[in-house]
């Protein structure tokens, strides 16, 4: 079977978390994280504009099949947070669209259900079930790194049951054709 690439978007204003997981199903045959980092000392658009260039380069590069964005959420203390994280989503959407990557929104709570049976899991116990899933000896840090490679694993296991059930291979949730 043809192994896909994923990318898997955490996304922030301080740090996007990027993860790139390639493989077939639950088999991963390679993957990369890293993060992008914006100062506090620069103006809004100038670091929107750096995320959006920066991953821009990146899905250039990596050229992924999908691509796989924590959905934005706002917590009703801090209102402007959810509103400032939508502007990040935005500029994520977009490069995504412009690259020609199918994107998908996944919540954080089914990301982490999927991942770890615990819709409220903790950044340590999602890390912990990330690291297990990919056979990583050595932590995964940032945990917005981690966090992408989880949501780019949810990708992946996606991408390739829809993949089967639309070829319709038998016992895979497909009709056979």
């Amino acid at each position: 079977m043809a192994t896909i690439k994923i990318i898997g978007i955490d996304p922030g204003l301080a740090a996007t978390g990027i993860g790139v997981v390639q493989g077939s199903g639950v088999r991963v045959a390679g993957y990369s994280s890293g993060c992008i980092r914006t100062s506090k000392a620069e103006a809004l658009a100038h670091r929107l504009a750096g995320i959006y260039d920066c991953l821009s380069r990146v899905l250039a590069a990596e050229r992924p099949d999908g691509m796989i964005v924590e959905a934005v959420f706002s917590l009703d203390r801090y209102p402007k947070s959810g509103i400032t994280l939508g502007k990040v989503c935005g500029v994520i959407l977009l490069a995504g669209h412009r690259a020609g990557v199918p994107v998908s929104e996944v919540p954080v709570r089914e990301a982490k259900q999927i991942l770890t049976g615990n819709g409220n899991a903790s950044k340590e116990q999602l890390e912990k079930a990330v690291r297990h899933m990919l056979g990583a000896v050595e932590p995964i840090r940032p945990f917005h790194a981690s966090d992408a490679l989880g949501l780019a694993l949810v990708g992946l296991y996606r991408f390739d049951h829809h993949r089967r059930r639309v070829s319709g291979v038998p016992g895979q949730g497909g009709r056979p054709r």
